[in-house]
């Protein structure tokens, strides 16, 4: 399994992150070749070496018009949508827009789709995300793992006028993630970089452990005075038997509550993103009889959760805490059967060997269609699972 460890050395930019994947080894005319396949674009690549401090570091910029009409988040979509680029690489590229249409409908009051972008909606910010999103798949990184967050204080301009340091989108973008207030005056995180490291990142904070392959810089616009501007990342292997995570445990007590609600509550929950959700038996204030609801989550969808709790519970209170926990590698596969296709986990345990569990509601949904036994399908999806899938 091969992992990037991006280290935020002064900051991350969008262009700070593609510069440091050049770095590490993406092909400036593959890059150039896969980002013809997004219509409508006038630009043009400007890549150059740079010392930063003795470091030498690629430094990746975009140049175009400078000054773009603000594009809707619609448009932008249909945009990469419409494209011929590969779809895990449109996929990856739309999942970090959304991300920034939530914090920006967030900031502004309005619906995601009511969204219009102005600087991160520019020509430069678009190919400085699909970048990341072709190297990704081309470098064929299957996770990231990143440092605390370096923040910077101070004023910006914007077309909105002057704005705080960091930007109300890069906080918003953060929530959830470990950060750092550094003695600073200036941008270290803008929300095209915020964005890019809030959807990619498994794990914030200590490095992973991982046999070193190759190390590339990406380097910003600014110098600063007591660090590098540099954002720094390294590619590996990943030596650990399993994934470390690190998520959010969300809890609340209940006794006043219609039971039946809590099948609609835990299903709003997991459609919402949440990994697990969970109902415990406990002993309340006056020996009543209650319920504990436990959640756990990625950080940054705390917000989006527990605005489900509130409206679809009885609880006036909610508490959260940060937890980190580790979880066997896994990868979904698609074994074909002659009664339908069904995804199955494939499963490695520490000593190597693997195993294989087909997902039940597949399972299900076949056995009813067919009109099989469950118990029939599952056998024989078993017995196709060990002649086609532990290959993997």
């Amino acid at each position: 399994m091969r992992i990037a460890y991006g280290d935020l050395i002064g900051g991350v930019s969008g262009d700070m992150f593609v510069g440091a994947l050049l770095d590490v080894g993406l092909p400036l005319e593959r890059l150039k070749s896969e980002l013809k396949k997004l219509p409508g674009l006038n630009y043009r690549l400007e890549v150059t070496k740079k010392t930063v401090y003795g470091i030498r570091a690629t430094r990746f910029r975009v140049i175009c018009a400078k000054r773009e009409p603000e594009r809707p988040w619609k448009e932008i979509r249909d945009l990469i949508r419409q494209s011929a680029l590969d779809p895990e690489v449109k996929e990856k590229g739309l999942k970090i827009f959304t991300r920034l249409a939530e914090a920006e409908g967030k900031i502004h009051g309005v619906a995601p789709d009511k969204v219009h972008f102005h600087e991160v909606g520019a020509t430069d910010s678009i190919v400085d995300i699909l970048s990341a999103a072709i190297a990704i798949h081309h470098l064929k990184i299957d996770s990231f793992h990143f440092s605390r967050i370096p923040l910077g204080r101070g004023v910006t301009r914007s077309r909105h006028g002057p704005l705080p340091l960091p930007g109300p989108a890069t906080l918003e973008l953060l929530k959830g993630l470990p950060v750092q207030w550094v003695d600073l005056n200036g941008e270290t995180v803008t929300p095209t970089g915020a964005a890019i490291i809030a959807t990619l990142g498994s794990h914030f904070g200590g490095a992973p452990r991982m046999t070193i392959e190759k190390i590339g810089y990406g380097a910003g616009q600014k110098e600063f005075p007591d660090r590098p501007n540099l954002f720094r990342l390294i590619l590996g292997a990943d030596e650990a038997p399993w994934k470390q995570e690190e998520m959010l445990v969300m809890e609340t007590n209940i006794d006043d509550m219609n039971p039946e609600f809590y099948d609609y509550v835990l299903d709003r929950l997991f459609a919402a993103g949440a990994r697990d959700v969970f109902l415990s038996a406990i002993q309340m204030k006056k020996n009543r009889p209650g319920t504990l609801l436990s959640v756990i989550a990625e950080p940054p969808l705390r917000e989006k959760l527990s605005g489900i709790i509130f409206r679809e519970t009885s609880t006036i209170g909610i508490r959260y805490y940060p937890v980190n926990r580790m979880i066997l590698k896994r990868a979904l596969k698609k074994v074909k059967t002659r009664f339908g296709t069904v995804k199955v986990k494939i499963i490695e345990e520490p000593d190597g060997t693997k195993r294989a569990t087909p997902e039940y509601e597949d399972l299900k949904r076949i056995a009813e269609t067919k009109k099989i036994p469950l118990k029939v399908f599952y056998d024989e999806v078993l017995r196709s699972i060990k002649e086609k899938t532990l290959k993997y």
